[in-house]
């Protein structure tokens, strides 16, 4: 045999190969088809546009609330805290939908009786089938004899194990699909979290912005509590009354307010040194 005619057997068997394992394939996926049952294609379409809606809502609001949020832990605003409420809002609502999908799915797939109340099909081809008439010749006898009741529970037993796999199969429809919706759900409750994280967050700056307000306002106080007093002396040496010692004793009032404003000084500073000592406010 050449070499030309080895090439073209070669060839020949990897084409059979080929067009027998293409046919094989679409063999498979037209019997998939043809067996699947039409509401359940329906189901399947409607299952696959509302996880399609809610997993694509679901990514835009993770788009628009991630930069909203990290846009106000840098700066805290009524136009940040305005935008991130009504975006809290918005994700609130969407989790109440997307939850009760999941719920529904999560009841169906709970529950054996339901799924197979789904099988529409089944239930026409059943209600369709030949009943016998009573007026009918029975040709059988009345006592069925040992292969006939073999038979029956052979066919009774295949019945079964076809029906629970037919259950089986929209189970594994509905997992795909809950999966998915679980998915969408677990996005949403990891986005509530960073939201919630952020909010704390933001709290406790708020709260450390009060504390400093809170020592500012106790600066404030000590101060005016201490300048009160060097004020009131002052003013009680500044008055226009004659006093007996007055006379060939006006360096006393250079030393009592320099001695008041002395006295002043080192009060404030206690109350400052007190207060750090007791952690009022930071060191």
């Amino acid at each position: 045999m050449s070499t030309l005619e080895k090439k073209t057997v070669i060839l020949t068997f990897g084409l059979e190969i080929i067009f027998s394992s293409c046919f094989s394939f679409y063999d498979i996926v037209i019997s998939f088809h043809v067996e699947f049952p039409f509401e359940f294609r329906a189901l399947e379409v409607a299952l696959e546009a509302i996880c399609s809606f809610l997993d694509a809502r679901t990514r835009e609001l993770e788009t628009d609330t991630y930069p909203a949020l990290d846009e106000l832990t840098s700066k805290i605003s009524s136009r940040n805290l305005d935008h991130v409420r009504k975006l809290k809002s918005a994700m609130t609502r969407l989790t109440n939908r997307v939850q009760k999908v999941r719920d529904e799915l999560e009841q169906l797939l709970d529950d054996d009786d339901d799924m197979a109340d789904l099988y529409l099909s089944r239930k026409l081809a059943g209600a369709c089938s030949p009943v016998s008439v009573s007026g009918a010749p029975n040709w059988y006898p009345s006592s069925p004899t040992i292969g006939s009741k073999i038979s029956r529970t052979s066919r009774a037993s295949a019945l079964t194990a076809e029906e629970d796999n037919d259950v089986e199969e929209l189970e594994m429809l509905l997992e795909a699909y809950f999966m998915q919706i679980d998915n969408t759900l677990n996005k949403l409750t990891t986005l509530r979290e960073y939201i919630d994280d952020t909010e704390d967050y933001i709290n406790i700056q708020l709260d450390n912005h009060r504390n400093q307000l809170i020592q500012l306002e106790l600066f404030l106080s000590s101060g005016t509590v201490c300048l009160s007093i060097y004020s009131l002396v002052a003013a009680i040496f500044g008055m226009n009354i004659p006093y007996t010692w007055k006379e060939g004793h006006g360096y006393m009032f250079k030393w009592v307010v320099i001695l008041t404003g002395l006295l002043c000084t080192s009060t404030f500073t206690s109350i400052i040194s007190y207060a750090r000592h007791k952690g009022l406010i930071g060191s």
